[in-house]
């Protein structure tokens, strides 16, 4: 669907021919690109065929096919065998590769024992034989070479094709996830497979051979080496013997320790993902603090976790790197012991180093590290076996799901699907649950529902009852226990919830179908969102944010309705779409979309708007999951069921509605519900024009791109990473710690060297005096009086050990001290961002996505906690060890520093040529991972949506091109790392081959020792530097998540939570919850547009305010303000106490609200309704007994502490809504705001939340915002807002008498005749309810603006409903005075009627 995904630029490894393929010659264009700047998406090259998602992700769904047949014969199906049927052949080739390059590694110091014997004075090696061996010990490196890269590139392929397999598996399998699968593995669980489970594929590939090519050069090493040097070499093997096995045993701690940390991190992930979606209804509430400790406890337990795990990587890398001096001591010392000193020499000892050196990397390295890659995969494995054994949704054949190629059924069935149907949908004797537990009510009891084609059958019933339960169970979400449903044809559906995907506004309608122009614009006309698209930036193509943050309410249900219109399906399920709209655009849809467009169409229409009724070919009322009713509007009347109270109108009137709907379903001309024949037709049908005019489109705020720096990290990042991680004498103690292991290490091997040689020169001045046979007491003298002191072996050793007792301590105390600091600077920044993110405005949370600000804390505070100190280690590590090598080699041999000089200087500017290409793609792989996981996201948030139009091919063939884009960058990622790695390799073979050809030079000047010390080092600085260099740039691009972290911590601050002291105000504040306003203007953010203006209004405590206007006039835009979720401009005082005054929880804890988006958390419902546990058992049932709730939580038996699911998905939306209701029971405030509460309930219980509102909210200053204006009709005053101004605000009745001037009679009047009356009735005998009580002091709103300013509008008003006050004159006076005051006209006028 997103086309934006696709380019062409093929991918120049498929025509490289071998030679470039084995130096990564095909990359140098894209080098030289991003040398000169950054390089974007469409420089990136396009993924070969065989690493695409698609194709292995056949591949792999094929083989896990196969494993699942086995259970058919009552075998177990493993996810590792069918990983290892589709790629463990190939990987098996590339475990040769590695044998042949650890044995070639083992003959170089074989090599180096011949050539140092040339330095060896009275050697017989010739100055030929010299530079032969030289030569031997280069080339051997340039094999090294051939094989080392083309391994590490293949392993690491494979890897990227077994994590983008295993994704493309994951994914296919969530779509076919059932309803009970889906509570058990929530989107953060799933997200965390694909993210942190699968990655683990990248590293297991390179390091796993490494498990049985360790062990195997070992034996080949102890074997040759007994050979030529005794048993006395077992000595120097003993500490690799030992170390493999205890560094297995240390990965296994590490994996269980990692297993235990993986859990706790899905815990932490899962609650930040509802604090990031709730977060509005988390400061609403002011439940910071709790979810703050929340987040605190869950984090402490997981770096509790964190600590164990790096304690037992400490104890890895220290005695790692003293692994080589160890075992050369236990070499000397068994051969002192054994008497043997005599045989230790230069060549015997560097010979025995460097195949200690080899084995210490292999057995010492990559063993462990295999064995903790290896524990880690196996229990992503585990995890993503027990995944994909998940129940899946009961699948209709093949032939069933071609919905598009005819007339076939699409649900389930009890009987012959082949036969011809009556009906669209047949329901017969259907009973279902959601769960199969036989201690819970079933869902649905014996429901038998018939739809005709061509009819709409309306869905009613009270919270709770099963209406969302009935579509589901006709998509086939919802498991049948007995009974059938058919559904012939293809169906749309509209969920009650519209869920929106990122991308633009069209391809959320297309949802990939091709572009009609004449259909789409038809649709986009009767969606209403035509005046939409114009104040979009870019039309149709402006890019919506993840789950259409960018869009309000209503406009998110138009872009739902348009979707399922322009599939063109069979059927059509609407779930309750027009309760996020107003009533004119609601009507609008209604007679242009549901009545007009679709009148051939089958419809199920879920609703609580009772007025709709009357034109329903069928009504089923349902109740408790039973259907208590069933026919036509006239039958069910008949039949006693109270629509006339339903409606709040009179028996008479019922029966002028069936008339009227009578007349008007024949002419095929459907009104909003009903209208009067008398009246005019423009009155109660809506044309586009009209809606044109009226209707005003909300503002869209659109997504703010991701900030990403750009350049070299900083160096403050660097030290903010420190300073979060240990003082500054902890810092510097830990500096010394690291230089001193380095002065260790350099000095032991030195002085070993140093040792060597004086043994070696004294064994030659011993067998060239043997011929003259002069010898005096103590000494041996040469012809030429040369005397040659014995070597004292024991103080030698002695020496020796002390300084490797001080390698070993300092080496443990730096690995300890580094990873303490670290996990201590990954826990304080993850708390700084945090705290930050829980304290920033509402404006950051409009334009930044739940997964973007969930990266951070999920893959970013992942890669901080895990990667970044091993990385950041060994770069330290082997940086100090590469300089400490140059400088030695260059001290030993002074002619070195001729080559060495201009080497160096190749070697940083090769780094900084590769550093700024590497930056860009590294980039590019962290910005193509993150719509990978979004669109995960929004699959499982949308994923009835998707089943129900039968999308799960496009939906994963999309899935397949952000892989592919991802893949792309991961392609270049690997192959720039060996781009790199093979021209380091030829600068370090240029190195080695100027000191092995150096020292040949300078043979009649240099020791064999330091020739031996020089030629080793240089050999290991060729894979060590190489290293150094490579994990520095990766250092780098790791730093990258603390930088995104500490921008987190940078966000703008809301005001200060509590109120400063000369501010503070009483306890009793406020004690009558009055409102005054004067010039209130708002905008989200400075660049955008006000959205109220100038608003100025005075409301008394206790009145109860009704707020109205439509679709974008600001009501919302109210709430904002007087929560101070965006700072307003004017002057706002509750109670005369400016609200700029205050803290914001001084604020926010005098204000109940009711939100529009019901948000439950997980957890239990004693949680939800009282997170700071301030309330006993009884008053949390009380209040769940006043909202209707506590049959429905006293059925569970858990009651109170009954598990809310992921987004309170065990409650309907009603349910939801109130528990929100509850909430604000509880709170007890002097002032509530009521936002659309009652939307998504039915009438009913509407009325019933209503009547508590009047309870229990009696003496409160209350604020309702409604679309259904019968919810305000009884209201004090009414204040209708139009563009962000107030245009109305007076009482009910008065706002009615204005007639046709009016903007409130005009919302009204869009109802139809009848409702007109009714609620022209309810708004009278509010006011002479109120002309009874006592008298207030006047009202002033001052500052009402146009378009319809009151004082014009007062001419129409009846003399009977203008105050008479002495003071002012009756035809002059503005009409919201006479709130409050007793009036002789009004009161027998009342009377009267």
């Amino acid at each position: 669907m997103d086309e934006s995904l696709r380019h062409d630029n093929p991918n120049p490894i498929l025509t490289a021919n071998p030679l470039s393929k084995l130096i990564f010659w095909w990359q140098n264009p894209l080098f030289r690109k991003g040398y000169k700047g950054w390089l974007e998406e469409s420089d990136m090259y396009n993924v070969c065929p065989s690493d695409s998602s698609k194709t292995t992700g056949e591949k792999l769904n094929a083989a896990w096919n196969k494993e699942l047949e086995r259970q058919k014969y009552g075998k177990d199906a493993s996810f590792l065998r069918a990983l290892l049927r589709v790629f463990g052949l190939q990987y098996m080739f590339y475990g040769f590769i590695a044998l042949i390059e650890e044995l070639i590694k083992l003959g170089q110091p074989v090599l180096l024992a011949e050539f140092l014997d040339f330095f060896t004075p009275g050697s017989t090696t010739s100055d030929t034989e010299a530079w032969l061996y030289a030569t031997a010990v280069v080339l051997s490196s340039v094999v090294l070479f051939v094989f080392h890269h083309p391994y590490f590139f293949g392993t690491a392929r494979i890897g990227m094709r077994a994590r983008v397999s295993s994704c493309a598996l994951i994914y296919q399998k969530s779509l076919r996830l059932s309803n009970k699968s889906l509570k058990e593995s929530s989107v953060g669980h799933v997200v965390n497979l694909m993210s942190n489970d699968v990655a683990r594929f990248d590293w297991i590939t390179m390091s796993f051979h490494f498990l049985w090519v360790g062990p195997t050069q070992c034996l080949v090493a102890l074997i040759y080496l007994w050979y030529r040097l005794g048993p006395e070499v077992m000595a120097a093997l003993v500490m690799i013997l030992l170390l493999m096995p205890t560094q297995l045993l240390m990965g296994k701690l590490f994996s269980k320790f990692r297993r235990e940390t993986a859990v706790l991190s899905d815990n932490r992930v899962k609650v930040m993902n509802e604090i990031i979606s709730g977060i509005r209804i988390i400061k609403l509430y002011c439940w910071e603090k709790p979810f703050g400790r929340l987040v605190e406890n869950l984090r402490r337990l997981e770096v509790k976790q964190l600590r164990r795990t790096k304690r037992i990587q400490a104890c890895i890398m220290g005695p790692f790197f003293a692994t080589n001096q160890v075992s050369i001591f236990l070499f000397i010392l068994a051969y002192i012991l054994t008497d043997r000193e005599n045989d230790i020499s230069p060549g015997t000892v560097f010979m025995v180093m460097g195949v200690v050196q080899c084995l210490r990397l292999t057995c010492g390295l990559h063993v462990p590290a295999a064995s903790q890659h290896l524990a880690e995969v196996m229990i992503g494995i585990n995890r993503i076996q027990k995944f994909l054994m998940l129940e899946e949704l009961q699948k209709v054949t093949d032939k069933q799901k071609q919905a598009r190629h005819g007339k076939i059924v699409n649900g389930l069935s009890g009987g012959n699907l082949e036969e011809k149907l009556d009906y669209s949908v047949d329901l017969r004797n259907l009973t279902a649950k959601w769960e199969d537990n036989s201690a819970l009510p079933s869902t649905l009891e014996d429901i038998t529902v018939k739809v005709r084609p061509g009819s709409l059958v309306a869905v009613i019933g009270p919270v709770g009852s099963g209406k969302t339960s009935l579509l589901m169970t006709i998509l086939g979400e919802l498991p049948i226990q007995s009974g059938s449903v058919r559904a012939q044809g293809k169906i749309a559906y509209v969920s009650q919830h519209p869920w929106i995907f990122s991308g633009s506004l069209r391809q959320n309608i297309l949802f990939g179908e091709s572009f009609e122009k004449a259909r789409y614009d038809k649709i986009i006309r009767i969606s209403a969102l035509s005046r939409d698209l114009s104040i979009l930036p870019k039309g149709d193509v402006t890019l919506i944010g993840d789950r259409g943050v960018t869009l309000s309410g209503g406009q998110r249900a138009r872009v739902s309705l348009a979707r399922a219109l322009y599939m063109d399906a069979d059927i059509y399920l609407l779930d309750d779409p027009l309760a996020a709209v107003d009533t004119t655009v609601g009507k609008y849809i209604f007679d242009k979309c549901i009545m007009k467009y679709l009148r051939d169409k089958p419809r199920i229409l879920v609703t609580h708007q009772i007025q709709l009724l009357p034109v329903a070919d069928n009504i089923v009322v349902l109740t408790q999951g039973h259907v208590v009713g069933q026919g036509t509007y006239s039958d069910l009347s008949k039949s006693g069921v109270d629509f006339s109270e339903l409606l709040k109108c009179s028996e008479e009137k019922t029966a002028e509605i069936d008339t009227q709907n009578q007349d008007s379903l024949g002419n095929q001309t459907i009104s909003w519900a009903t209208s009067d024949s008398k009246l005019p037709r423009t009155d109660s049908v809506t044309s586009l024009d009209s809606l044109g005019k009226e209707y005003v489109p909300d503002s869209v705020q659109l997504p703010e791109e991701e900030e990403r720096e750009t350049g070299a990290i900083d160096l403050q990042v660097f030290i903010s990473y420190f300073k979060a991680g240990a003082s500054i004498c902890l810092f510097v103690t830990l500096v010394l710690f690291l230089l001193l292991a380095q002065v260790f290490y350099v000095v032991s091997d030195w002085w070993l060297a140093r040792w060597a040689t004086k043994i070696e020169d004294r064994l030659n001045g011993l067998q060239d005096l043997s011929d003259y046979n002069i010898t005096t007491a103590g000494s041996v003298v040469s012809t030429s009086y040369t005397v040659i002191e014995e070597v004292d072996n024991y103080f030698n050793l002695y020496v020796y050990a002390a300084l490797i007792l001080g390698l070993l301590a300092s080496s443990f105390t730096r690995a300890f001290m580094f990873f303490k600091l670290a996990v201590t600077a990954g826990e304080n920044l993850h708390n700084m961002m945090f705290a930050r993110i829980l304290r920033t405005t509402m404006a950051f949370f409009d334009t930044n996505p739940v997964g973007r600000v969930l990266n951070r804390f999920s893959k970013d505070v992942g890669q901080i906690d895990d990667r970044l100190p091993w990385t950041m280690f060994e770069v330290i590590q082997a940086s100090l060890l590469s300089i400490g090598i140059v400088l030695m080699t260059a001290v030993l041999n002074p002619w070195i520093f001729i080559s060495e000089i201009p080497l160096l200087v190749l070697f940083f500017m090769l780094r900084r040529y590769y550093v700024q290409t590497s930056r860009s793609v590294k980039r590019l792989e962290g910005t193509t991972r993150s719509p990978v996981f979004s669109h995960l996201s929004a699959t499982l948030q949308g994923l009835h949506t998707i089943r129900a139009m039968h999308m799960e091919q496009k939906l994963t063939a999309e899935f397949h091109a952000h892989q592919d884009l991802h893949t792309e960058a991961w392609f270049l990622f690997i192959t720039t790392s060996r781009w790199f790695g093979v021209r380091i390799d030829w600068l370090s073979i240029l190195f080695t081959a100027s000191v092995v050809y150096c020292s040949v030079l300078a043979a009649d000047a240099m020791d064999p020792g330091f020739v031996g010390l020089s030629v080793v080092y240089t050999l290991n600085l060729m894979g060590r530097f190489q290293w150094a260099v490579r994990q520095s740039v990766e250092l780098e691009n790791q730093m990258i998540s603390v930088e995104r972290v500490l921008q987190y911590t940078r966000l703008p601050k809301e005001a200060d939570l509590e109120s400063k002291p000369d501010h503070k105000p009483p306890d009793t504040w406020p004690s009558s919850g009055s409102l005054q306003a004067k010039s209130v203007s708002l905008k989200y953010s400075p660049s955008a547009p006000f959205v109220l203006r100038d608003v100025s209004f005075d409301i008394h405590g206790g009145e109860k305010i009704g707020i109205v206007g439509r679709t974008g006039a600001g009501k919302s835009s109210l709430i904002t303000t007087l929560f101070r979720l965006a700072e307003p401009e004017g002057e706002l005082t509750i109670d005369g106490v400016s609200i700029h005054s205050l803290g914001l929880h001084d604020l926010r804890n005098a204000i109940s609200i009711i939100p529009q988006d019901p948000v439950l958390f997980t957890g239990s419902v004693r949680r939800n309704l009282d997170p700071f546990d301030e309330y006993s058992d009884s008053q949390l049932w009380r209040a769940l007994e006043e909202v209707q709730l506590k049959d429905a939580i006293t059925s569970n038996p858990e009651n109170l502490y009954m598990e809310v699911t992921e987004g309170g998905s065990n409650f309907s939306a009603g349910q939801r809504q109130l528990m929100c209701l509850a909430r604000a029971v509880l709170g007890n405030t002097r002032i509530l705001m009521i936002d659309e509460a009652t939307a998504n309930v039915d009438p009913i219980t509407d009325e019933l939340i209503q009547q508590t509102i009047r309870n229990k909210f009696k003496v409160c200053t209350v604020l309702t915002i409604a679309h259904r204006l019968h919810t305000v009709i009884d209201s004090d005053r009414i204040m209708v807002l139009d563009a962000g101004k107030i245009v109305e605000m007076d009482t009910p009745a008065n706002l009615l008498s204005l007639g046709q001037t009016g903007v409130f009679y005009a919302m009204v009047e869009q109802l139809g005749k009848t409702q007109l009356d009714h609620l022209t009735e309810q708004a009278t005998k509010k006011q002479y309810t109120l002309s009874l009580k006592p008298p207030r002091p006047l009202d002033h709103a001052v500052g009402l603006s146009s378009p319809t300013p009151i004082s014009e509008s007062t001419s129409s008003c009846p003399p009977e409903f203008l105050l008479a006050t002495g003071e002012v004159d009756a035809s002059t006076s503005t009409h919201q005075h006479v709130i409050g005051f007793e009036n002789e006209a009004f009161t027998s006028e009342n009377t009267r009627l």
